[in-house]
């Protein structure tokens, strides 16, 4: 189950021994393994060989208003999520990004990123609505999603070049019913 550190959600969520918390700069190294993975950089739309030093930068230029958390077991990053808050007339708008280290999939850390993601855009942030983008031959994302609420809202055909051929992706938002 996770440990949240720091303010976090309550909710335990996840294989026993997982945190998740706030990146930093430390992380760098174990997020650029798990962004150069084969399986990671499939399901986005992130190009191989990323270095470690573009990684460095990203964290140390992250915006206040962005949330970018990591997920460790056993001190080992095996996921990152993140939302990234629209400004001006789309601040109540994030966008959900998200990555599983391959050898960890099906294991509930998505969940756990997912989860603490909502609940920071449901009760700290005042974010109405999610979006993300799926590739839609990615049925383990899309089933996450779906189960957090998020609905397909339409197709983007050949949106991304990936593995030698244009493939399709799926945009997906979830909205937060209002009182």
């Amino acid at each position: 189950m996770a440990v949240i550190e720091k303010d976090g959600p309550a909710a335990c969520i996840g294989p026993r021994g997982l945190v998740l918390r706030a990146v930093r700069l430390e992380d760098a190294e174990g997020l650029n393994a798990l962004s150069n993975l084969p399986g990671s950089m499939s399901g986005t739309l992130r190009l191989p060989f990323k270095s470690l030093a573009m990684t460095r930068r990203q964290i140390e230029s992250m915006p206040e208003d962005n949330i970018h958390l990591v997920a460790l077991l056993d001190d080992r990053v095996v996921g990152t999520a993140g939302l990234q808050r629209f400004q001006r007339r789309r601040r109540h708008v994030a966008n959900v990004g998200m990555a599983v280290h391959d050898e960890f999939t099906g294991r509930g850390i998505g969940t756990a990123l997912l989860a603490a993601l909502t609940d920071a855009a449901d009760n700290w942030l005042q974010i109405r609505r999610l979006e993300l983008t799926a590739y839609a031959d990615n049925a383990p994302a899309i089933a996450l999603y779906r189960k957090f609420g998020f609905e397909i809202e339409g197709t983007h055909r050949d949106y991304a070049f990936r593995n030698g051929r244009y493939v399709d992706a799926l945009a997906m938002a979830r909205l937060r019913a209002t009182e």
